[in-house]
Protein backbone atom coordinates (compact mmCIF):
# COMPACT_ATOMS: atom_id res chain seq x y z
CA UNK A 1 0.00 0.00 0.00
CA UNK A 2 3.03 2.10 -0.22
CA UNK A 3 2.22 5.19 -2.25
CA UNK A 4 3.87 5.41 -6.21
CA UNK A 5 5.31 8.85 -4.91
CA UNK A 6 7.54 7.28 -1.71
CA UNK A 7 8.69 4.99 -4.23
CA UNK A 8 9.27 7.07 -6.99
CA UNK A 9 11.35 8.94 -4.44
CA UNK A 10 12.72 6.66 -2.30
CA UNK A 11 13.51 3.45 -3.97
CA UNK A 12 13.94 4.58 -7.52
CA UNK A 13 16.14 7.84 -6.23
CA UNK A 14 13.38 10.01 -8.81
CA UNK A 15 13.69 13.08 -6.46
CA UNK A 16 12.49 15.32 -8.51
CA UNK A 17 8.37 14.42 -8.03
CA UNK A 18 8.01 16.65 -4.72
CA UNK A 19 5.57 16.38 -2.05
CA UNK A 20 3.65 19.37 -1.07
CA UNK A 21 0.67 18.51 0.48
CA UNK A 22 0.22 14.54 0.45
CA UNK A 23 -3.52 14.78 -0.26
CA UNK A 24 -3.59 15.36 -3.73
CA UNK A 25 -4.55 18.93 -3.58
CA UNK A 26 -1.63 21.02 -4.82
CA UNK A 27 0.16 18.47 -7.59
CA UNK A 28 3.36 19.12 -6.89
CA UNK A 29 3.79 15.00 -7.10
CA UNK A 30 2.19 14.80 -10.69
CA UNK A 31 3.93 11.96 -13.26
CA UNK A 32 2.36 10.52 -16.17
CA UNK A 33 0.54 7.14 -16.15
CA UNK A 34 0.54 5.84 -19.14
CA UNK A 35 0.06 9.29 -20.89
CA UNK A 36 -2.17 10.60 -18.38
CA UNK A 37 -1.76 13.30 -15.32
CA UNK A 38 -1.98 11.82 -11.88
CA UNK A 39 -1.02 13.00 -8.57
CA UNK A 40 1.56 10.09 -7.74
CA UNK A 41 0.59 11.07 -3.89
CA UNK A 42 -2.99 9.17 -4.67
CA UNK A 43 -1.76 5.91 -6.55
CA UNK A 44 -0.85 3.22 -4.50
CA UNK A 45 2.44 1.77 -5.80
CA UNK A 46 0.41 -2.37 -6.30
CA UNK A 47 -1.46 -0.25 -9.39
CA UNK A 48 1.06 0.43 -11.75
CA UNK A 49 2.71 -2.81 -12.15
CA UNK A 50 3.25 -3.24 -15.79
CA UNK A 51 1.99 0.23 -16.67
CA UNK A 52 4.32 3.10 -18.02
CA UNK A 53 5.29 6.00 -15.53
CA UNK A 54 6.74 9.39 -16.78
CA UNK A 55 8.40 11.29 -14.19
CA UNK A 56 10.23 14.77 -14.71
CA UNK A 57 13.69 12.94 -14.65
CA UNK A 58 12.04 10.73 -17.88
CA UNK A 59 11.04 13.48 -20.41
CA UNK A 60 14.00 14.39 -23.01
CA UNK A 61 16.35 16.74 -21.91
CA UNK A 62 15.61 18.40 -24.70
CA UNK A 63 12.20 18.78 -24.08
CA UNK A 64 11.24 22.55 -24.71
CA UNK A 65 9.59 22.83 -21.24
CA UNK A 66 12.45 23.18 -19.50
CA UNK A 67 14.46 25.87 -21.59
CA UNK A 68 11.24 27.88 -21.80
CA UNK A 69 9.99 27.67 -17.96
CA UNK A 70 13.98 29.05 -17.30
CA UNK A 71 13.40 31.83 -19.91
CA UNK A 72 10.32 33.15 -19.18
CA UNK A 73 10.77 32.81 -14.86
CA UNK A 74 8.27 30.00 -15.04
CA UNK A 75 10.19 28.76 -11.80
CA UNK A 76 11.22 30.54 -8.34
CA UNK A 77 11.35 27.94 -5.17
CA UNK A 78 10.84 24.71 -7.35
CA UNK A 79 8.66 22.49 -5.60
CA UNK A 80 6.06 22.92 -7.82
CA UNK A 81 7.89 23.43 -10.73
CA UNK A 82 8.18 19.75 -11.55
CA UNK A 83 4.65 18.57 -11.35
CA UNK A 84 3.62 21.86 -13.27
CA UNK A 85 5.95 20.76 -15.93
CA UNK A 86 4.58 17.68 -16.42
CA UNK A 87 1.07 19.15 -16.67
CA UNK A 88 2.20 21.02 -18.87
CA UNK A 89 3.33 18.00 -21.15
CA UNK A 90 0.52 16.33 -20.75
CA UNK A 91 -1.22 19.67 -22.14
CA UNK A 92 0.93 19.70 -25.20
CA UNK A 93 0.66 16.12 -25.75
CA UNK A 94 -3.00 16.60 -26.27
CA UNK A 95 -2.92 19.63 -27.88
CA UNK A 96 0.35 21.11 -29.80
CA UNK A 97 -1.16 24.58 -29.68
CA UNK A 98 -3.34 25.60 -26.69
CA UNK A 99 -4.95 29.00 -26.21
CA UNK A 100 -4.68 30.77 -22.18
CA UNK A 101 -7.94 29.20 -21.44
CA UNK A 102 -6.95 25.35 -21.95
CA UNK A 103 -3.48 26.35 -20.48
CA UNK A 104 -5.42 27.43 -17.38
CA UNK A 105 -7.64 24.38 -17.17
CA UNK A 106 -4.80 22.05 -17.27
CA UNK A 107 -2.93 23.54 -14.50
CA UNK A 108 -6.14 23.71 -12.01
CA UNK A 109 -4.72 21.01 -10.30
CA UNK A 110 -1.26 22.10 -9.68
CA UNK A 111 -0.77 25.04 -7.21
CA UNK A 112 1.81 27.85 -7.35
CA UNK A 113 2.75 29.63 -4.20
CA UNK A 114 5.54 32.06 -5.72
CA UNK A 115 4.99 32.66 -9.47
CA UNK A 116 1.50 33.63 -10.05
CA UNK A 117 1.36 31.77 -12.42
CA UNK A 118 2.19 34.21 -15.43
CA UNK A 119 5.76 32.81 -15.74
CA UNK A 120 4.05 29.72 -15.70
CA UNK A 121 1.31 30.32 -18.90
CA UNK A 122 4.42 32.21 -20.83
CA UNK A 123 6.59 29.01 -20.53
CA UNK A 124 3.80 27.04 -22.33
CA UNK A 125 3.31 29.38 -24.63
CA UNK A 126 6.82 29.75 -25.14
CA UNK A 127 6.75 25.79 -25.53
CA UNK A 128 4.51 25.02 -27.83
CA UNK A 129 5.69 27.85 -30.73
CA UNK A 130 3.34 30.02 -30.03
CA UNK A 131 6.09 32.79 -27.96
CA UNK A 132 5.64 34.00 -24.58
Amino acid sequence: MRRLLDVLRDECGLTATKEGCGEGECGSCSVLLDGVLVNSCLVPVAEVNGREVTTLEGLPADDPLFAAFAATGGTQCGICTPGMIMAARALLNDHPCPDLAKIREALAGNLCRCTGYGGIYAAIRAASGQGE
